[in-house]
């Protein structure tokens, strides 16, 4: 019997519930980021900063990277490598779902990665336009979700382990 199973075996019916919120947060997400990464496209020349807030920036830059432009090089690799992790996020969120909170950092991860994707796939790159000071690397709403997302789910987990007597 896995975890989130009555004594049948079966899924509680919250199960289906965490499928859709966590389909909810993505498609948010997604969308979010899609749409800001468009107006930046359409607003801010390539090169150009713009300030946004005090410390912040907007500028229009491309990303053949992962998040933060780490790890540059082969958009195939790049692609691979996330739709591995998206499946065993998917996995064992599947075999998680009964966590409580899991599912809006694996809706986080979902919305952000796709978003991400869906760049690579259309224009071989990333659309990054959120600079901060200090040097660090420009970045966008989907990185920041990862980002987010992943902090989230280690604390969803952390939790949950620390409440199993």
């Amino acid at each position: 019997m896995g975890p989130g199973a009555d004594p049948s075996g079966r899924r509680p019916a919250r199960a289906g519930g965490a499928w859709l919120a966590v389909g909810g947060v993505a498609a948010v997400v997604f969308m979010a980021d899609q749409l800001v990464k468009h107006a930046i496209r359409n607003s801010v020349l390539p090169g150009e900063e713009q300030r946004f807030l005090p410390g912040i920036e907007l500028v229009n830059t491309r990303n053949h990277g992962v998040a933060f432009g780490f790890l540059p090089g082969s958009q195939t690799a790049v692609t691979i490598l996330i739709g591995g992790a998206l499946c065993i996020l998917v996995g064992y969120f599947a075999r998680h779902s009964s966590l409580p909170l899991i599912w809006l950092p694996t809706g986080m991860l979902l919305g952000g990665a796709i978003g991400n994707i869906l760049d690579r796939l259309r224009s071989g790159s990333v659309t990054d336009f959120i600079k901060l000071p200090l040097g660090w690397p420009p970045f966008n709403l989907a990185d920041a979700s990862i980002t987010l997302g992943i902090v989230g789910l280690f604390l969803v987990v952390d939790h949950a382990r620390r409440a199993v007597p």
